[in-house]
């Protein structure tokens, strides 16, 4: 017996154990024939080289947390050589065939826009333009004092000038937020504000810190307009996914988990599709697109 789709949060959904296979895609192209919304997470991001935190042989580390990052010196140099060494894999990485086809639906009017809680920018990159990036973006640095914000580009040349000494090496293993691991640091020149001196951080939100109201706002009301809801490529484990998710059940609107992997939102789905985000995006784009 092939597998049967269920009503948004009415019982367990329709999974495939490997590749999408073709009468999920059909059921999937079904459930979002109108206009919908879309969540991502790391895993679309998987194939364009950057590494998620919870898949399938990721790094096992335990990311920094704003508290650490603001109490002590040392956590700032480990972050920031960390950094400087991850930045031009990280800039290097170029959107996947996942990114091109919600780009491709967007222009066609069928995705009415990408909440996203990665920082990779990738799809922007991809030709997406209704994108709000629900964690920042690792490509601006903000002063934690004044305000100033300053290109990441920027700051990774003062890096350099400040610490010729600090050289990275063909063997940088990229973490999911684009920093690496490091060694010794501790005479790392930290960059600070060049307008008052004050602490530079990444515009990112960083683990046990708040999403901004007013991006979390906007995330939300493209749920709130949408006539679905498509997840693609997120474990859900962060509240953000979460409380986007609870919004379009709510308003029982179908809801689509892609993802390799079990997911925090399966019991909630309407259908789940257990595969690859780039190959399953992509056949999606084919049946939605004639």
């Amino acid at each position: 017996m092939g597998p049967s789709s269920t009503a948004a949060g009415g019982g367990p959904p329709a999974e495939a154990a490997e590749g999408a296979a073709a009468d999920l895609l059909d059921q999937a192209a079904q459930l979002l024939s109108g206009r919908f919304a879309v969540l991502t997470g790391a895993g679309i991001s998987t194939d364009s080289g950057i590494p998620d935190y919870r898949g399938a042989g990721s790094p096992k580390r335990t990311p920094m947390t704003i508290q650490q990052f603001l109490s002590d010196g040392s956590f700032q140099q480990r972050y920031w050589a960390g950094s400087y060494l991850g930045w031009p894999r990280f800039l290097a990485a170029g959107p996947n065939g996942g990114h091109v086809a919600l780009a491709d639906l967007e222009a066609a009017g069928r995705v009415l826009g990408i909440a996203t809680q990665n920082v990779d920018g990738l799809h922007g990159r991809a030709g997406s333009r209704h994108v709000v990036e629900i964690h920042g973006s690792v490509d601006r640095v903000v002063c934690l004092r004044c305000g100033q914000l300053f290109a990441r580009g920027a700051v990774a040349e003062r890096i350099e000038a400040a610490n010729g000494w600090f050289v990275g090496g063909a063997t940088v293993t990229l973490n999911p937020d684009g920093d690496a691991d490091v060694g010794d640091v501790s005479a790392f020149v930290v960059p600070d504000c060049t307008v008052c001196g004050g602490t530079l951080k990444p515009e990112v939100v960083f683990f046990g810190e708040f999403v901004p109201k007013e991006r979390f706002t906007e995330a939300a009301a493209i749920v709130t307009r949408a006539d679905a809801l498509l997840i693609a490529g997120s474990s859900l484990a962060v509240n953000s996914g979460i409380r986007l998710l609870e919004l379009a059940r709510r308003r029982r609107i179908p809801i689509v988990v892609l993802n390799r992997g079990p997911t925090k939102g399966d019991r909630a789905a309407t259908l789940k599709i257990d595969a690859g985000t780039s190959e399953t995006l992509a056949a999606l784009r084919d049946r939605l697109l004639p």
